[in-house]
């Protein structure tokens, strides 16, 4: 009896599900305005791992990862307008490394 090994982790299988990361910084009035809740609202919701924190300059910066469709939809139509408070003035995207979809969606403290 010959064993199949191999077969289950064979490489097709990840191709199935491609992964994209942006690093994006906010720029804007952007912190006291509910940005950060918001961006883990939209995040989850659209499946997206990753990240969300102020920064001291004023800032917002976050990190979404996971299909590339959603991922670009955060980027470039969800977070431009942002909350209802927020004024966002530019948004400036910049590649980075995919994070584990196991990692979730999250607040990190002020950089």
């Amino acid at each position: 009896m010959a064993a199949c090994t191999g077969a289950p982790s064979d490489p097709p299988m990840q191709q199935s599900s491609p992964t994209k990361a942006v690093r994006v910084v906010v720029k804007g009035r952007v912190q006291g305005v509910f940005f950060r809740d918001w961006t883990v609202e939209m995040a989850r919701s659209l499946g997206l791992a990753g990240w969300v924190r102020n920064r001291r300059d004023g800032t917002v910066e976050a990190l979404l990862s996971g299909d590339p469709d959603k991922v670009d939809e955060m980027v470039s139509r969800r977070i431009p307008v942002g909350p209802p408070a927020a004024v966002v003035t530019a948004v400036v995207p910049s590649p980075a490394e995919p994070v584990s979809p196991d990692d979730g969606f999250h607040r990190k403290p002020t950089a």
